[in-house]
């Protein structure tokens, strides 16, 4: 009975280190709306000052919310409300920087009110008098043709704007496109210290999921680890930005897709010894995303060890991610990025497939894309776009290798998630360098 107990604290104390790293629902608050005040104060008219603009204007409209107006309410404003209109003013020879909210209310703590109702009934009014009384040299709007994260002014309200500004002033409208990306892909020294902690907490789910804690060879199928997933994260208090996804390569005849990988996957898969399993996994915390892709093995009877030559394809995977990160530098464009690895991955005889993209207040977030898996040549647009410090990027790819016994080629898929500043490039809470064994062995125990 004694050794129960003792069991049963240890095992107390071990899930109350994981839970403990997931902040209650008004912490988590509260620190979001630290996180946006030191954003809004600190980070934006710098980026505005950066990129030349003076005047931005974001308005939204309940329910059909421009990407980048949910990235600046508070946490406990789940929507925009009616019409909401932000407007950000910097004059940097003036010294001048405002922040207004033409709305019925205070948008948080950062940015109050600015519309006199009795003076102005119509909003659109209260807008034209702050940008008549500001007289900026650029109006940055919400448009763009390569960014779906900068494109969030409605067909509807750029009309408004539009019938109520002068000539002058239309004259002046331009695209927020590179203030907006900045907005959204430069992460904050707080942000990177908050970071590591989501990208672990991640780590440890996969690491558990990819345990004989939840699968029973013969038994468990791909989906019922995919469902596990989606439930210990509820259990966390943790939400996710997509559907994980569990699938399988082994010694068959079946031959690698992408499209049957990610999206036709055998619903009741049953998980077997030998199998090669791969996770695609993430969370969303703190406005915070994450992006996973790793390994585990199935040992067979009498092994031990994971087989040498899907040793050798996994370290093919790890070293295409070297190659791909060591040619991070500012300025330089996704494509001219994709170009440069995938021409010394060929050097290296490594059969590369790189699709990376940023990573921050959304999983597949702004900032320039390092090839699709079906865009191997460049993407056009979102491809040209420079790389800049103080961002995240989910490092994504495979590396193609034959295997002899199973006589035919499998595709170690890795995803690990990594900061690019000054200092170069480096992972945020390391990566994955040996695949995962099921079951895992015990050092005490001999076969």
């Amino acid at each position: 009975m004694k050794n129960y107990f003792a069991l049963f604290f240890l095992l107390l104390i071990i899930n109350f280190k994981v839970s403990a790293q997931i902040l209650s629902m008004r912490e988590q608050a509260r620190v979001v709306d630290e996180l946006l005040g030191e954003r809004l104060d600190s980070l934006l008219p710098k980026l505005m000052e950066k990129n030349g603009i003076d005047m931005w204007v974001i308005v939204s409209r309940e329910y059909n919310e421009d990407p980048i107006i949910k990235t600046m309410l508070p946490a406990t404003w789940l929507s925009a409300r009616r019409r909401t209109i932000l407007v950000f003013y910097n004059n940097p020879i003036k010294k001048q920087y405002e922040k207004y909210a033409i709305a019925r209310y205070d948008v948080g703590d950062h940015i109050k009110a600015w519309w006199d109702m009795k003076k102005f009934p119509n909003q659109w009014d209260a807008l034209i008098d702050i940008i008549n009384k500001n007289n900026p040299q650029k109006i940055a709007l919400d448009y763009s043709t390569n960014f779906a994260h900068a494109d969030g002014l409605d067909h509807t309200e750029y009309m408004e704007i539009m019938q109520k500004l002068s000539a002058a002033f239309k004259s002046k409208i331009v695209s927020a496109e590179n203030l907006a990306i900045a907005w959204l892909e430069t992460r904050t020294e707080r942000e990177m210290q908050i970071y590591p902690q989501l990208i672990d907490i991640t780590h440890r789910i996969i690491e558990e999921a990819f345990s004989e804690k939840v699968i029973t060879p013969g038994v468990t199928t791909s989906e019922d680890v995919v469902w596990w997933l989606r439930q210990k994260m509820s259990d966390m208090g943790l939400s996710t930005w997509f559907h994980p996804s569990v699938s399988i390569q082994r010694n068959d005849a079946q031959v690698f897709d992408h499209l049957q990988n990610f999206s036709k996957r055998e619903a009741d898969d049953v998980i077997i010894p030998g199998d090669l399993l791969h996770v695609d996994f993430g969370i969303t915390y703190l406005r915070l995303n994450t992006d996973i892709q790793e390994h585990a093995y199935i040992l067979r009877a009498g092994e031990n060890a994971v087989p040498d030559e899907l040793k050798k394809a996994f370290a093919k995977a790890n070293r295409l991610q070297e190659i791909l990160t060591s040619q991070f530098k500012e300025g330089k464009t996704g494509n001219q990025i994709l170009a440069d690895a995938l021409a010394q991955a060929k050097q290296e005889g490594i059969e590369a497939s790189i699709y990376t993209h940023p990573l921050g207040y959304h999983g597949h977030a702004a900032g320039p894309t390092i090839g699709l898996w079906d865009q191997q040549n460049g993407v056009p647009g979102s491809g040209d776009f420079p790389m800049h410090y103080k961002t995240v990027y989910s490092i994504e790819l495979n590396a193609a290798y034959e295997i002899p016994e199973w006589k035919k080629k499998i595709h170690m898929m890795l995803e690990e998630d990594g900061y690019f500043d000054e200092n170069g490039f480096r992972f945020i809470n390391g990566r994955q360098k040996e695949i995962f064994l099921i079951p895992r062995i015990k050092s005490n125990i001999n076969n």
